[in-house]
């Protein structure tokens, strides 16, 4: 079982709508734990409410109770405030497991549409509480610039960024570089201390980038949840996602990822 903790899109193209999807498509069971509710569609956020975050933490207890939670992903968690309750929820549901639950976080800071996900001092909560309990981080190419501080423009300077973080953080970071529009979509899978392993697909033009990064960390998740190793579980999840953004579906203008894919294809 997975444990999704994010936003609730109400296009169901991102957040919990998509990491359920994709979970279940997957062959997993998506347990999920609401954080924020999100009016938007695919190139525009209009409102967040946040929830208060002692009912979030509620969700993420309940769940480790009743369920046998073998992966947990974060998306949106929009401020210090929410970033530490689930910290200390999640701490107190593992204590007394055996086996940790993988962590994936999705630092949802900027949406494809360039609107702010994120309220100030939720940055230092991810790099203080979050990021030191994940098995991986997976932040897009905006996401990567904010943590590492600086400009990232070509994939050498991706890798050297994020090599630079998961030294300073000791855990695995997948730099997602579907933003660096060249002739290729490729990641980057780097560990402590490790040399980058690049994950490469056709980059495809003119598609909707709204809700890629919640599929592609909620695939991930899955395959750790499977008992799979992070590198099978980033390559399998690679493959799922581009596909998905192959056979999209389309309406007119707006572009909602398909997440129709069996987990055999």
């Amino acid at each position: 079982m997975v444990l999704t903790i994010a936003g609730s899109d109400n296009s169901a193209g991102a957040g919990l709508q998509a990491d359920s999807k994709t979970i279940t498509a997957l062959g997993g069971y998506a347990l999920t734990a609401v954080t924020c509710i999100v009016a938007e569609v695919p190139g525009k956020v209009s409102m967040i409410q946040p929830l208060r975050p002692a009912i979030v933490a509620e969700q993420v207890r309940l769940g480790f109770e009743a369920f046998p939670v073998a992966a947990v992903k974060t998306g949106m968690l929009y401020s210090e405030s929410l970033i530490e309750a689930v910290v200390d929820a999640l701490l107190d549901a593992t204590r007394r497991l055996k086996k940790k639950p993988a962590l994936v976080v999705d630092p949802v800071m900027v949406a494809s549409s360039g609107d702010l996900l994120l309220k100030p001092g939720a940055v230092r909560a991810y790099r203080r509480s979050l990021f030191p309990l994940a098995t991986l981080v997976t932040p897009n190419l905006s996401e990567l610039e904010v943590l590492a501080g600086r400009k990232v423009k070509t994939l050498r300077e991706m890798e050297v960024a994020g090599t630079e973080l998961a030294d300073r953080f000791q855990v695995a970071f997948l730099l997602k570089g579907g933003h660096l529009r060249g002739r290729e979509a490729v990641d980057v899978l780097v560990r402590p201390g490790g040399a980058g392993e690049r994950f490469a697909a056709p980059f495809i033009r003119g598609a909707d980038p709204h809700g890629t990064g919640c599929t592609y960390s909620a695939a991930i998740a899955t395959g750790l949840a499977h008992g799979k190793a992070l590198r099978e579980s980033v390559s399998e999840a690679k493959i799922f996602i581009t596909r998905a953004i192959e056979r999209r579906h389309r309406w007119g203008r707006t572009e909602i990822l398909g997440h129709s894919l069996s987990a055999g294809e």
